[in-house]
């Protein structure tokens, strides 16, 4: 008899794994989703040295230049922009690392100001968000994010 080869119960041990995984990821990006508006519950999502490049093409480098910007993102009428994530796909580059792909779907509600000032309406309402989670101490955690907006 061969010892070499792996028994279903490894394969369905792996499979187990993996789905607990797959779905602790998909916690991370709904709930990353969720709190767009609540910086204390999105910023512990995200690594120290998180890396964030938003719809709009701005690089933030950092946890805590990620709170700041949040933080006057939402004082201002960005407050008003939200968005709602579509999954595409989830890929492991190892078992640490992951890849999930989605389409971010934008409703920008912001209105004119109180004095008439226009509002510059955003150049997308979609676009293409990619995460990159890194899993520390069994935690999963955006290490990387860029959305690219969907022209046209």
């Amino acid at each position: 008899m061969r010892t070499d080869r792996p028994t279903v119960e490894a394969f369905d041990a792996t499979d187990a794994t993996r789905a607990a995984e797959v779905a602790a990821i998909r916690q991370v990006v709904a709930d990353a989703s969720e709190f767009q508006d609540d910086v204390e519950r999105f910023i512990p999502l995200f690594t120290a040295d998180t890396t964030v490049v938003n719809f709009g093409g701005r690089r933030v480098a950092g946890r805590d230049t990620l709170a700041e910007a949040m933080r006057q993102a939402l004082a201002s009428p960005l407050a008003d922009v939200v968005t709602t994530l579509e999954e595409e796909n989830i890929r492991f580059l190892r078992d640490d690392v992951a890849i999930v792909a989605s389409i971010k779907h934008v409703s920008d509600r912001r209105q004119p100001g109180a004095d008439g000032e226009s509002v510059t309406p955003l150049h997308a309402s979609s676009g293409r968000l990619t995460h990159v989670l890194v899993k520390e101490e069994d935690t999963w955690r955006i290490t990387s994010s860029q959305t690219t907006p969907i022209l046209g």
